[in-house]
């Protein structure tokens, strides 16, 4: 397929007809997927270059909504990216992208083979202009002190111009390089008749350097008295260097998103019916290929392994940061690294198809989405910078008959302070982190929105059956005829068990390797019956005589047994009855962890399931669950679920995403847990997707985390805003420490967001 690139800023043009290239169907797929049941509706992603800030974002929303055929436009200024879902009998991908042009952006397909150079080039080019700034103001800082420091009549007027010369052509490449992106940001509002946050920032800028420029031109005159590079270099320096540190978080951001939407190789090799390898193209492969994945390699599809054995890195896809082994007969999954071995694969799913196609997808889904503090945020920023105008308009006009030069100066601290940079910031800056930490830990985010709900949850319901169990049985209590002892019936039956993949047959050899009595006994010529048993010759070791028996249930095995409650296996031979195992679901290693963590919250925690009563009540004992109600429809669960929220409990749902449909839809916040989960239809808020509960907890606690940051980030933007608002009008903050203001609100709320990325702390049982 050939990679379309669009038009970056500082690059050529692109012409219209290598635009055209995307409406191609056979493109689409590159960067966009079918989006409901319509074929003629399409969900496309893109990365949008040259917006700064919240209202670039609405500008954009609102550019997109306005061409027909676009139904649904949503713009993210933290991740810089944008879904976009259109009608193809409407309007064509050119149509839209050139929308997002004419306002003023440059878009590109989201896994563009360039946009990774795209950002290293944009990271390089903030670099020199930041470096600029700073040997420029070192220099023209250097220039100024004389003034500063000297008493009347140490300095002669033509030295003092002299100094103020150079200092003018030492600010030429700030305003010339430096100051560039500022500048075209907000000639490009100008032509749009908009505002965006760059728009003060240029202005002051340019009045700054306007009245500095006259004073140096003409001593003499209303503006002479004082020039101004030294402020307005150094605040230029510290703008650039909270630009430069935002992007390069944001990077840190998208880059970890990139880095799993480019796990997949672009080539492997193919077998082909002669039995040789050819490489090609991922894309060309099919269900039932079979392919070698040499090591170092990613596996480009989901499948089986034929030959070869190996360990895979699955930390992105599953969150277990050990590698897996896994060898001929076990599943791999796309995007996993291949580390120790070459190995052989059949092809089973590929593309959308994949897990990882659909990771891919909910993590995108995940960065785009806003939370409602963020869209509130969003929808003030416009009406605040407006605000800003007029009040830096009314401060120029209230000090002007006292001395012009300084009420312009007082102008530009005003302009310059009340940025709301951080406001904007503060919630998805925050929540983006978050999902950034849960996703390494094998937690995707649906919808951001989810953590502001889920910190508030006080009641957590859990389903039984592959959630807090596993798919494996565990054996729980053994009876065996008189003169059998346990772990004679427990060999016997672990020779029998090793020739089937039954659940109940992989417990009892597990049992028996504890026991160490399996290598003991040797059972040949098995034969499985379906859902019944086993049956076949056993032995105790070489030249021993061998006993038919028979494993399974009662039935197949001829023989009755006392009625038990719990599920288990039979053992019998030519005189009868030998051995009963009673087995239970295995429950899984960190439930008691996780559970022991939710209560050390002050969480509530219940436990719904379809299985009997009995079932439910031992689990719960085992577990130390209070409330449990077993034999429950998914209607059941739904009821109590809608009686806890009456009652104003916050609620949320933990199921498997199999039968939890209805239940996990309503709840305030879900969660679905397992490896068969299928992801693109879960209903769930967040998709575990490894084997353990402990993320479940960890997801708790960062949710809590994230609106304490987000709540601290709203708290600093309105206190910053309060309290340098008001010395700005009143003329005591100069502008270089309005710009250093500015750049420093940003930041504080950047990283003081950064904080939640780090990776969540194990829980311990207590």
């Amino acid at each position: 397929m050939q990679s379309v690139s669009l038009p970056i800023p500082g690059a050529t043009a692109v012409p219209c007809e290598s635009l055209r290239l995307l409406d191609d169907p056979q493109e689409w797929s590159s960067f966009s997927r079918p989006a409901g049941s319509g074929a003629a509706s399409w969900e496309s992603s893109v990365i949008i270059e040259g917006m700064h800030c919240a209202a670039c974002a609405l500008t954009l929303e609102r550019a997109l909504l306005a061409v027909p055929g676009v139904a649904s436009a949503q713009v993210s200024a933290a991740s810089h990216r944008a879904r976009v879902i259109w009608s193809a009998e409407r309007v064509q991908p050119s149509g839209w992208i050139q929308a997002i042009k004419k306002a003023g952006y440059q878009a590109l397909p989201a896994n563009d083979a360039f946009a990774s150079e795209r950002r290293r080039r944009e990271s390089r080019q903030a670099l020199w202009r930041w470096l600029v700034a700073g040997l420029c103001m070192m220099q023209v800082m250097m220039y100024a002190l004389p003034a500063y420091v000297a008493r009347p009549g140490d300095m002669t007027p033509d030295a003092a111009g002299l100094l103020r010369w150079a200092s003018w052509v030492l600010t030429l490449p700030v305003m010339l390089f430096s100051c560039g992106p500022f500048f075209a940001s907000a000639l490009r509002d100008v032509l749009h008749r908009r505002i965006s946050m760059d728009l003060p920032v240029a202005l002051g800028i340019a009045v700054t350097f306007a009245v500095s420029s006259m004073g140096t031109f003409d001593a003499a005159g209303i503006f002479g008295r004082e020039v101004y590079f030294d402020s307005l270099t150094m605040f230029v320096f510290f703008l650039l260097t909270g630009r430069w540190l935002e992007l390069r978080l944001r990077d840190r951001t998208a880059g970890a998103l990139e880095a799993l939407m480019n796990r997949l190789p672009d080539s492997v090799q193919r077998r082909c019916p002669d039995g040789r390898f050819e490489r090609v193209a991922v894309r060309r492969l099919i269900a039932g290929d079979v392919v070698r994945v040499l090591p170092g390699e990613s596996f480009p599809a989901d499948g089986v392994l034929t030959q070869g054995q190996t360990l895979a890195d699955e930390a992105l896809l599953t969150g277990e940061s050990r590698p897996v082994p896994r060898c001929a007969g076990e599943r791999v999954m796309a995007g996993s690294h291949n580390l120790s071995a070459a190995v052989q694969m059949r092809v089973e799913h590929t593309g959308e198809g994949t897990r990882f196609a659909q990771i891919v997808a909910l993590m995108q889904s995940a960065s785009l989405d806003k939370p409602a503090l963020a869209r509130l945020a969003d929808r003030i920023a416009r009406p605040f910078l407006v605000a800003v105008l007029l009040a830096a308009a009314g401060a120029c006009l209230f000090w002007w008959p006292r001395d012009p030069g300084h009420a312009l100066m007082v102008a530009v601290a005003v302009l310059i302070v009340t940025c709301p940079c951080a406001l904007s910031l503060a919630t998805p800056a925050a929540m983006l982190a978050a999902a950034g930490a849960l996703a390494r830990r094998g937690v995707l985010v649906r919808r951001l929105q989810a953590l502001e709900t889920l910190a508030g949850i006080d009641t957590v319901v859990f389903d039984k059956t592959g959630t807090l169990t596993s798919d494996a049985m565990v054996l729980c209590a053994t009876r065996t005829r008189d003169g059998v002892s346990e772990a004679w019936a427990l060999g016997m039956a672990g020779a029998l068990a090793q020739h089937s993949l039954h659940p109940v047959s992989r417990a009892l050899v597990a049992a028996g390797l504890a026991h160490a009595q399996i290598g003991e006994w040797v059972a040949d010529s098995v034969d499985e019956v379906a859902g019944r048993g086993l049956s076949g010759p056993v032995r105790r070791g070489a030249g021993a005589a061998a006993a038919w028996l028979r494993l399974g249930s009662a039935s197949f095995c001829g023989v009755q047994v006392p009625a038990v409650q719990a599920l288990h296996a039979c053992l019998s031979d030519g005189l009868g009855w030998l051995a009963t195992f009673e087995l239970t679901e295995a429950v899984r290693p960190d439930a008691q962890a996780m559970l022991q963590a939710l209560r050390a919250d002050g969480i509530d925690v219940c436990l719904l399931s379809g299985d009997t009563p009995l079932a439910v009540a031992r689990l719960a004992a085992r577990v130390g669950i209070e409330q449990a109600r077993g034999g429950c429809s998914p209607s059941d669960k739904l009821a109590f679920l809608r009686e806890a929220q009456q009652r104003g409990r916050k609620v949320a749902m933990v199921g498997d995403g199999l039968n939890d449909g209805p239940v996990l839809a309503g709840a305030h916040a879900s969660f679905a847990v397992g490896q068969a989960v299928p992801l693109a239809q879960a209903q769930a808020d967040f998709v575990v997707m490894g084997d353990r509960l402990e993320p479940v907890a960890q997801t708790l606690r960062l949710a809590r985390r994230t609106m304490r940051v987000v709540r601290q980030n709203l708290a600093w933007a309105a206190i910053y805003n309060a309290v340098c608002i008001p010395l700005a009008v009143l003329g005591w903050l100069p502008a270089w420490l309005a710009g250093l203001g500015m750049a420093l609100s940003s930041l504080i709320v950047v990283l003081n967001a950064l904080r939640l990325s780090s990776d969540p702390k194990p829980l311990k049982a207590s």
